[in-house]
């Protein structure tokens, strides 16, 4: 076997190998099959001397060089592609790691919502001395809008104008007016009635201003807070049907996971743009696999030229 044979045979080789490489990484099924085929042709070469080497030569010349160079491209632009992403997956984080540093968490709110409650039954039951006694009183407990003051903003839901005007809309003659409060007056004979036990349910905001919803413990009846005129009034669940009740992660808390599912997404998307290949070229790539399948491929050799032009088409085109 001469040099030039050895030679032929050892550039074949090298060109298979990469080939190999790309293979590997794309994990597609009509690359690995002209890989394993290529491998065959090869063989078929170097186990038959006798064999025109050039035609093994003239292959890889029109066809692998111009797939391996074509695979590459696809790779590179993939991998562009993928870097964006993993840009805006970062961005995300870094949003992630901020929010999550800043905003107040699920059990401190648990636990300043029975603090605000308790605040809201003594501040009630003052109340009620102060009108059954007729002072002027100021009934209200220490600090008592501090709670909405500091988790409004994440944990409170937004409504607009209209419907918190609606929702502190009242009838005169139906309440108690004292100089520093106004209550329902059928609101405070239920709160007499059970003891002034209730809970905070949720917070509104519109704005700047915010509305406290409460519950009461024993029965299923509500009343809000409105600490800009110390206004407190029954409420009722349908009175605000586009609210999800059962949602009570903070706006950021929202948003952190939000991120969250996001990024998992793009994590995925990534994944498989990192090795997709257009349907196009797939397509193409079946196609010659066929073609250098057939027992007579060698004998025909001279005319995959059209082939191999195909391909160095799809060098040309905006598929990636």
């Amino acid at each position: 076997m001469d040099e030039r044979h050895l030679n032929i045979l050892k550039e074949s080789k090298a060109e298979i190998s990469r080939l190999q490489l790309l293979s590997a990484f794309f994990e597609e099924e009509a690359v690995y099959k002209i890989y394993l085929r290529s491998q065959v042709i090869h063989q078929l070469f170097e186990n038959n001397e006798e064999l025109d080497i050039d035609k093994l030569e003239l292959f890889h010349v029109q066809f692998t060089a111009s797939l391996i160079e074509l695979l590459r491209k696809i790779k590179k632009s993939n991998e562009k592609n993928v870097s964006v992403i993993y840009d805006e997956i970062q961005l995300n984080k870094e949003l992630i790691e901020k929010m999550s540093s800043s905003v107040f968490s699920e059990k401190n709110y648990g636990l300043d919502k029975q603090r605000q409650a308790l605040k809201i039954n003594q501040s009630l039951r003052k109340l009620y001395q102060v009108l059954s006694d007729h002072t002027e009183e100021f009934p209200f407990a220490k600090n008592i809008t501090t709670f909405s003051a500091r988790y409004a903003k994440d944990f409170f839901y937004e409504i607009s104008a209209v419907q918190l005007g609606v929702l502190i809309d009242y009838i005169p003659k139906e309440v108690y007016t004292d100089t520093h409060a106004v209550i329902q007056r059928k609101l405070m004979g239920l709160l007499c009635k059970y003891d002034f036990r209730t809970e905070f349910f949720f917070g509104l905001r519109s704005g700047q201003l915010v509305i406290e919803l409460y519950k009461f413990i024993d029965i299923e009846r509500y009343f809000l807070f409105f600490p800009s005129r110390n206004l407190f009034l029954f409420f009722e669940l349908t009175e605000l049907t586009e609210v999800d009740w059962t949602n009570n992660l903070s706006e950021k808390a929202r948003m952190v996971q939000e991120l969250t599912y996001k990024n998992d997404k793009l994590v995925s998307g990534a994944a498989a743009l990192k090795t997709y290949i257009p349907a196009e070229i797939i397509a193409l790539l079946e196609e010659n696999y066929i073609k250098i399948s057939d027992i007579n491929f060698l004998d025909h050799l001279n005319n995959f030229d059209v082939q191999a032009n195909i391909l160095k088409a799809m060098l040309k085109t905006d598929l990636f």
